[in-house]
C-alpha cells in the first residue's frame, strides 16, 4: 500500500538519495534550484510518498515572491521511482501539495516542468508569462496556477526566494 504524508524531520536523507537516483546530478544545475538553495521548504509543504518499506517519492513547495503578484509558491522538484511511473504516485504528490497550499492560504504557485503532464493540475504558461527566474530556464516550461482569483495575471518581475534559511 501507497501511503502520501508530509515529509518528516528525518527524511532528508533518503530524499536526497531518491533524487539522485532519479534526477542525478544534473539537478543541482538547474535555475529552480538557485531559488531552493540554502532554504527550508514552505511550512507543512512537503510531501513523501511510502510504499511501506522505502521512500518514492517527494514534492515540495517553497516561498518566492513573484515580482508585483507579491508572494508566491514555487513547486518542486517533483520526483518518483522509475518503478512508480505511471501508477499515480507523482499525481497523489501533486494532488497533496495543491490542496495543502490552497487550505493554507497560499494564492499561487509556479513551477518549471513538462506542461503536458502539469496541464491536468491547472498548470498553464499564461500565469508565467511576465515572470523570469534568476539563471537559464526554459520559458515554454515555465507555468502558473493561481489558487482562487488570478494573482498571477498581468505579473511582472524576477522569482526570488524568501522561505526560511537552513541553519547550518
Amino acid at each position: 500500500m501507497i501511503v502520501i504524508d508530509r515529509e518528516g524531520a528525518s527524511s532528508h536523507i533518503d530524499r536526497e538519495k531518491l533524487l539522485d537516483r532519479v534526477m542525478g546530478p544534473d539537478r543541482f544545475k538547474k535555475s529552480s534550484e538557485l531559488i531552493r538553495a540554502g532554504r527550508l521548504p514552505a511550512d507543512g509543504l512537503a510531501f513523501v510518498a511510502h510504499d511501506g518499506k522505502h521512500m518514492i517519492g517527494t514534492v515540495r513547495l517553497w516561498n518566492v515572491d513573484a515580482g508585483n503578484a507579491g508572494s508566491a509558491l514555487m513547486l518542486g522538484p517533483l520526483a518518483v521511482e522509475k518503478v512508480y511511473s505511471g501508477s499515480g504516485v507523482g499525481a497523489g504528490l501533486m494532488y497533496a501539495a495543491i490542496n495543502a497550499a490552497h487550505d493554507a492560504g497560499h494564492r499561487a504557485i509556479l513551477l518549471v516542468g513538462d506542461p503536458q503532464y502539469y496541464a491536468r493540475f491547472g498548470f498553464v504558461a499564461a500565469p508565467a508569462a511576465g515572470l523570469s527566474m534568476p539563471g537559464y530556464f526554459d520559458r515554454h516550461r515555465f507555468l502558473g496556477l493561481n489558487l482562487g482569483e488570478n494573482v498571477l495575471d498581468g505579473t511582472r518581475g524576477v522569482l526570488r526566494p524568501t522561505g526560511r534559511y537552513k541553519a547550518h
